[in-house]
């Protein structure tokens, strides 16, 4: 019989002994990066096998073999961490050396691939995030500013302030409970947790709002003085505004955001301290539509979707923006699970911002609601809209 990744693991455990079992639990417990587990919960694991079953539930299969190296090593277990390297195989993702090793060794340009890569969709139930992002090497940053940024005579990448002195803001506004009870957009504290998780992970600091009126929105400045801003706001929508929480079609149908002055609010004149910086504006909501709706009873969750959308026409400079869905169509929810739109860019930017600007993270988005094997007869397309940056922006997760 094979041997699944957690059969592994509790090996490993058992193989531990009492004095490093303890040793692997307080490093566990004070481990900083997400997610972490709670002191309580790190307490009541008796044996191997409790462990084993923490790390898995905790970090999923995958993720638990690099968290579980890395902590065997911190305690000096090295030869433990060698024999879980070698049972595990090709359980494990191969690692690529950084881009500017490879190309030191074979003497040429950045690699491009002949044939492009194919993502797996993210589209299961039982998705998971990854426990952190994959960080960026200082090497890295210090090739793409050497050929592209503020050491090229031409700049072509947005300035990438220390991380010591700059502030990074993003916005994040999240409609889920409405006046009108069967407008209420349950799954939408997933996506909510989901991306100010991954906002974090790239640095910025997250101003959160919830529920509010398309009044209250309207009013916030909170994002005026970063280097570079994220705006990303969840709710129903039609086709050229979003909804607030009191909107009702008869009795207050004008509780509603326009979509054109988000960029309003940000551009050169109303937010001079964004000026040549860019803003990247994420928005989950229906382009089509009075307003969203379940397709399926609630009591199954594995067909409830809730239906979303949105449009403007905009030309400011330094902006763009991905929207979940193409102009009078839908996009899906799960009611417990969220939004395809956000596991997808949780996913793609987790794994991939550390090497990709932008556009090319929104690229690979794309690509994979081209390739998602989604429910049933479900289909949704994601669209990059409104593109002014007139320079490549890197995020350099961890720098």
């Amino acid at each position: 019989m094979v041997k699944t990744i957690k059969d592994h693991l509790e090996n490993t455990f058992e193989d531990l002994g009492e004095a490093n079992l303890r040793k692997f639990k307080l490093k566990l417990r004070d481990r900083k990066e997400e997610p972490r587990v709670r002191q309580a919960t790190v307490e009541k694991v008796q044996d191997a096998l409790d462990l084993a079953d923490l790390m898995v539930n905790t970090f999923t299969s995958t993720g638990a073999v690099p968290v579980t190296l890395e902590i065997l090593e911190v305690i000096g277990c090295n030869q433990l961490a060698t024999e879980l390297r070698g049972n595990i195989g090709d359980g494990l993702p191969v690692a690529q050396p950084p881009l500017d090793v490879v190309d030191a060794k074979q003497g040429q340009g950045p690699k491009v691939d002949a044939v492009p890569q194919s993502y797996d969709p993210v589209l299961s139930d039982d998705w998971q995030r990854e426990s952190q992002i994959t960080r960026c090497s200082q090497q890295f940053k210090i090739k793409i500013l050497r050929e592209n940024g503020q050491e090229a005579s031409i700049h072509q990448i947005y300035e990438a302030k220390d991380r010591s002195v700059r502030k990074r803001l993003a916005l994040l506004i999240n409609n889920r409970d409405f006046d009108e009870k069967a407008m209420t957009r349950r799954g939408a504290e997933r996506d909510e947790e989901n991306m100010e998780w991954l906002l974090n992970q790239l640095d910025y600091q997250v101003v959160k709002y919830k529920n509010l009126s398309g009044q209250n929105f309207a009013r916030r400045p909170e994002h005026a003085s970063s280097d570079s801003t994220f705006v990303v706001i969840m709710s129903h929508g039609k086709r050229d505004a979003i909804l607030g929480v009191h909107y009702h079609k008869t009795d207050n149908p004008s509780d509603t955001f326009p979509v054109d002055d988000i960029f309003l609010h940000l551009n050169s004149k109303n937010c001079p301290a964004l000026h040549n910086k860019p803003k990247v504006i994420l928005i989950q909501a229906c382009r089509g539509g009075e307003h969203g709706r379940v397709w399926a009873s609630d009591s199954e969750p594995d067909e409830s979707m809730e239906i979303e959308g949105d449009d403007f026409v905009h030309t400011e400079k330094d902006f763009i923006s991905l929207m979940s869905c193409t102009p009078d169509t839908k996009s899906y929810r799960h009611v417990q699970n969220g939004t395809f739109y956000v596991q997808l860019i949780v996913d793609v930017f987790t794994k991939h911002a550390h090497e990709d600007h932008i556009e090319e993270l929104f690229r690979k988005v794309l690509r994979r609601f081209e390739s998602a094997d989604m429910i049933g007869s479900y289909r949704q397309m994601a669209c990059k809209d409104r593109a002014s940056l007139t320079k490549l922006f890197y995020l350099f997760p961890g720098l």
